[in-house]
């Protein structure tokens, strides 16, 4: 019997996530989200005309300063309302509030204003609306930009992804969302750009203010006043566009072309630097994983230490090492001290990947010196080079394209927003980070590491804030050990290997708090990170029906911000479906088997903490049988549940 509520099983946090407001403009129907303030999927029919509205304050870090939404009142109509509220951002310095006014027109348009006052004196590198714009209805398709001039220019949304802002100088952008439909987004009140937001594999286009090029951080003075608006209006829409999609069931259908190689997956070692018990070595093992990452910073004197650790734990998972290096301009020296130690310690390593301490992008020069010294250790070891950081960093500094250096970037689902649901929309940005750096690259992509919070702030202009001794670290969230966590990293995985020219994903650690599998003693916070001590994560029971299997099948869902899947084939050709449910109510879903029979296993807020407690008796259940009906296998989900099926 569960002893923890369902909320905490779903989210890993106690808080309830409040109803959103479904709202119309004419043609237009979208939903405002409370707890945010933000407005979402502005929509005709399927087709998203702009994905959200927000209005963000960010400090001199790009840390975000979450809102405290009140006051709410909305008046609405059939095809019309009025949405008023007031929001107070406070953190540290940082005071500053504002009043929101959101109406929608019967003939389809929708203002979002914005009318603020800074309560203090503080700096920051950005207060203003943010309009995202759908990656799907948007990449590669015309628009017309307007420039505060009363000029206007002919372009295109970048297919692939843009190292830099596509449109500068913005007043309006039009464009057309579906066949027949065009619309227009209108600014007031400051000058505003574009970034392409897949560079941190947001699946959207951002245009915000204020314009990069002007500088940050600024510094506002207590008593100053922002006031901005922008208006989304249809200009044009020839023909009545009814949803095919929204408001039914969702579907997954398998791919039965092509079949593809599933990437080899790892773990990083823990960064609490406890070694891993019997118990964990034998959990673990059961995952069959690839490798351990290990970070060496080679200026630091205890690496040797993390070396010969993560060698062992390797060696105990039957696992290879993904080493990362941390060079200094004294790199000559620092690699030879290395080698004297790997003669010593004789690990099996897979994979060397390179960085520099005070590069965000790894020069050639260190790469080529790397090769030379360690070639001797094992002339067959592969070795990459790229950012210990985002995506955009290896796209604004590309290797050569000749280049014999595997790329590597790091991957995280919340630089811009925190919320489930970005997390959940973000999913679909993963995979156009390959597909795009094959433009520049031929060789295949090491993805490492893939973690739910940042490890560092590689664009900090300033010193990050401390949290206090009862605060989460900045790198730890408490989705880690829960269903909704799990069922992102199957997203994840799902949508990376089917991308695609991938050499390798790396996720998490081995143990702890950002973590598979929780230690013996349990989180340092128990209060705010309900974990069970020696027990494992929901997560770690994906990684255990990943396990065995060596092929996968592309598999599509019809409600993606809802449902994910991933088909897995073993060596004699037997089908393994992964389905997760990302959204907080119950659904049924149907996947396009054809006809069969099949096991069905649940793990939901039913079973979900005595599968963490006993994870061995949870997996050695079979599950329930199921057969298709008019080809079809049924499933129901309850909240951010998961289900294997093994088809028979």
């Amino acid at each position: 019997m569960n002893s923890m509520p369902p909320q905490i099983l779903r989210y890993g946090s106690p808080e309830p996530s409040a109803k959103p407001l479904q709202l119309s403009a004419g043609p237009l129907t979208m939903r405002f989200e409370p707890a945010h303030a933000f407005l979402r999927y502005l929509r005709v029919g399927d087709h998203e005309v702009v994905r959200a509205i927000y209005a963000a304050v960010r400090d001199q870090n790009w840390g975000t300063i979450l809102p405290q939404v009140t006051n709410l009142k909305l008046d609405s109509e059939k095809d019309s309302f009025r949405l008023a509220f007031d929001v107070s951002c406070r953190e540290g310095e940082i005071d500053f509030s504002w009043n929101g006014l959101i109406t929608g027109q019967a003939g389809g348009s929708v203002t979002f204003a914005f009318d603020g006052e800074a309560r203090s004196t503080f700096l920051r590198n950005r207060i203003g609306i943010c309009v995202l714009h759908p990656m799907l209805e948007c990449a590669g398709k015309p628009c017309t930009v307007e420039h505060p001039d009363g000029g206007a220019a002919e372009g295109a949304f970048p297919k692939y992804i843009s190292p830099q802002q596509p449109f500068k100088n913005i007043r309006a952008l039009a464009y057309e969302p579906a066949p027949g439909v065009r619309a227009e987004v209108r600014f007031e009140g400051e000058i505003f750009e574009m970034e392409d937001q897949r560079n941190w594999t947001d699946a959207s286009f951002k245009t915000y203010c204020t314009p990069l090029e002007w500088g940050f951080p600024k510094k506002v003075e207590k008593g100053t006043r922002i006031r901005q608006s922008v208006t989304v209006t249809l200009t044009k829409q020839q023909r009545k566009v009814l949803p095919v999609v929204s408001g039914r069931g969702a579907q997954l259908s398998i791919s039965t072309t092509p079949v593809l190689a599933k990437p080899p997956i790892g773990l990083g070692t823990a960064s609490h630097g406890q070694p891993l018990t019997a118990r964990e070595i034998e959990r673990l093992r059961a995952l069959r994983l690839s490798h351990l990452r290990v970070d060496l910073k080679l200026a630091d004197s205890q690496w040797p230490c993390a070396l010969r650790q993560a060698a062992q734990e390797a060696g105990q998972l039957g696992a290879a090492l993904h080493v990362a290096l941390f060079l200094t301009d004294r790199a000559e020296t620092e690699l030879a001290a290395l080698l004297s130690e790997l003669a010593s310690v004789r690990p099996r390593v897979s994979l060397w990947m390179i960085f520099h301490a005070a590069e965000t992008v790894t020069s050639e020069k260190w790469s080529k010196l790397a090769r030379r010294q360690l070639s001797s250790y094992g002339p067959n070891i592969l070795m990459a080079a790229g950012t210990n950081a985002y995506f955009v960093e290896l796209n604004r500094a590309r290797p050569a394209c000749d280049s014999w250096t595997l790329p590597c970037y790091s991957v995280i689902p919340q630089v811009h927003a925190f919320d489930n649901i970005t997390m959940a929309e973000n999913l679909a940005g993963q995979a156009g980070t390959v597909e795009s750096l094959q433009q520049f690259c031929r060789q295949p992509a090491v993805i490492s590491p893939i973690t739910l919070r940042p490890r560092f702030n590689p664009d900090a202009t300033g010193d990050d804030a401390v949290t206090g001794s009862e605060e989460l670290p900045v790198s730890v969230d408490v989705r880690q050990m829960s269903l909704f966590g799990a069922g992102w990293t199957l997203g994840s995985v799902a949508r990376l290997a089917a991308a695609g020219n991938v050499h390798s994903l790396t996720y998490y650690e081995t143990t702890g708090w950002r973590g598979v599998v929780e230690t013996e003693l349990g989180s340092p916070l128990p209060a705010k990170f309900h974990s069970i001590p020696g027990g494992v994560f929901p997560v770690y029971h994906v990684f255990g029906d990943l396990a065995g299997y060596d092929r996968i099948c592309p598999t599509h869902s019809s409600h993606p911000l809802q449902v994910e899947g991933l088909t897995l084939l073993d060596a004699q050709n037997r089908r393994r479906i992964l389905v997760a449910s990302l959204i907080d109510e119950p659904q049924e879903i149907k996947i396009k088997t054809g006809t069969c029979r099949a096991q069905v296993r649940y793990l939901d807020e039913t079973n979900a903490e005595e599968a963490m407690r006993n994870p061995e008796a949870f997996r050695a259940q079979t599950g329930q049988a199921v057969e298709s009906v008019s080809g079809k296998i049924e499933l129901k989900l309850l909240p951010c549940a998961m289900a294997c099926v093994n088809v028979l």
